[in-house]
């Protein structure tokens, strides 16, 4: 193709039409949508454009680094950008099985990572990005996390935080503390499955003490402190992860009772209280001694920081969670912490957070329309626990999805004792791990359709 063709695509720029990075990106999108750019195509040099559209060489690179997002182009090295190839996506699975953050509407989370990014390297010096740190977070670092957890408990004293590589770092560093091997950790019937991988790892016996639709229940656990004398008790109370139950305020007290009356120190892993509609105080917050309260940005902004706060007020037992997190996981990344910090202090945080939440609400009234008669979530957070008629075992029902495309996770994932997973007949549903909504209707509507047919509707094909 000729260079002047090259040049048809080229947008007017609108002094109202948006950034103008976005709309050079948009006229690349709809010339390749058009056909007058085709695969293949070359097209002009960053400088060249930038002086035919008479902007800065900024806007053209930012305009390129969208195109290529929206995989419109490939970089080839000196030879300069050209069209891409169309992507053929080999599999079309409907992933409602990993429980991560949806992306907000009408907020462009590239755009607030390369801001964030950027404000962090001008006020930072890079070398110290890039070294060694003392375990715990700096100071700055755990100022952002007593604003962070401010909504749950007001005012919090900063040097009672510690920062951490993500939850499931805290909660191995929890259990090395406060438990000696052969030790009896307690937890829920159904919960985080990282609880059970690090207990079995570090050679503690995780036991369940019966729940109902409440939570856990007081005097199966008194019960179950005079059987076993539990070094530690684990509570995932506010929209549970998987049953998505929020424990009710007098439960929360009741079980500190009998944990109190028993000494048992307590782990509060809470990594959906901010996503919660009026939730009740953390356990911590009723509780300060004896509580370990571990908050999480994986589940309100995005896995990748790897970041968690985790309040400890006895100093005697904060220096030895810190020294137990320090034998596996000397730090946080400092590049993600000081991300993390920069989006806190500078606000972005919380608009990413808002917009989470709406659409995770947005997400769960589609759940409920679609899985009519079957939904059973509290209307805000990440996932849906659905029990699942007679006919179909988890097992059964997971297996029938993959084959439809749509992955979702069994119970059993989630049994604190795997010899009672088979009582447990219901799977998780997660509805943010589908980035476009439209797709995420698809596969809901397919799973309703999946369940109302029995597993002898399906044959296993041989080959």
């Amino acid at each position: 193709m000729q260079e002047d063709d090259t040049l048809r695509w080229l947008p007017r720029l609108a002094a109202r039409g948006g950034p103008r990075f976005l709309q050079i990106a948009d006229a690349l999108q709809g010339a390749v949508a058009d056909g007058l750019l085709k695969p293949g195509d070359r097209l002009p040099p960053q400088r060249h454009l930038a002086a035919l559209l008479d902007v800065d060489l900024t806007t053209i690179t930012r305009a390129y680094d969208e195109a290529r997002r929206r995989n419109l182009l490939e970089g080839r090295g000196a030879r300069g950008t050209y069209v891409a190839a169309p992507k053929v996506e080999l599999t079309a699975v409907l992933d409602l099985s990993m429980n991560t953050p949806p992306p907000p509407a009408g907020l462009d989370f590239d755009d607030l990572l390369k801001q964030g990014l950027s404000q962090v390297l001008m006020g930072a010096d890079a070398a110290l990005l890039m070294t060694y740190h003392l375990g715990g977070g700096s100071d700055v670092d755990r100022q952002a996390g007593a604003q962070w957890l401010k909504p749950m408990f007001g005012p919090v004293d900063a040097e009672q935080l510690v920062v951490c590589p993500g939850a499931q770092a805290a909660i191995a560093a929890s259990i090395l503390a406060l438990t000696e091997p052969g030790d009896v950790i307690l937890a829920e019937p159904m919960g985080y499955p990282g609880l059970r991988s690090a207990a079995t790892q570090l050679g503690r016996q995780l036991i369940a003490v019966p729940a109902d639709q409440h939570g856990m229940r007081p005097d199966s656990l008194e019960q179950a402190c005079r059987q076993h004398q539990p070094a530690l008790l684990y509570l995932n109370p506010t929209l549970q992860n998987p049953t998505a139950t929020t424990m009710p305020l007098d439960r929360r007290q009741a079980l500190l009772r009998m944990a109190q009356r028993h000494h048992v120190r307590i782990v509060e892993d809470d990594p959906y209280w901010l996503l919660a509609e009026a939730p009740p105080p953390p356990l911590a917050s009723l509780a300060p001694e004896q509580v370990l309260y571990i908050s999480t940005l994986s589940k309100c902004l995005t896995p990748g920081l790897r970041v968690a706060f985790v309040l400890v007020r006895d100093p005697v037992l904060r220096e030895r969670f810190q020294a137990a997190l320090r034998s596996f996981a000397l730090m946080v990344s400092p590049l993600s912490a000081a991300l993390a910090t920069q989006w806190i202090l500078g606000g972005s945080a919380y608009s990413l957070m808002e917009g989470v939440r709406k659409e995770a609400r947005l997400r769960h009234r589609m759940a409920r329309d679609l899985l009519a008669g079957r939904y059973s979530g509290a209307g805000d957070g990440l996932h849906v626990w659905l029990e699942l008629p007679g006919y179909w075992s988890p097992h059964q029902l997971a297996r029938a999805a993959d084959s439809e495309g749509i992955a979702v996770t069994p119970a059993e994932a989630f049994a604190s004792n795997l010899a009672d997973a088979s009582t447990v007949n219901a799977i998780r549903i997660s509805l943010g791990s589908i980035k476009d909504r439209s797709r995420l209707q698809a596969g809901l509507q397919r799973l309703s359709q999946l369940l109302a047919r029995r597993p002898d509707a399906f044959s296993t094909a041989v080959v």
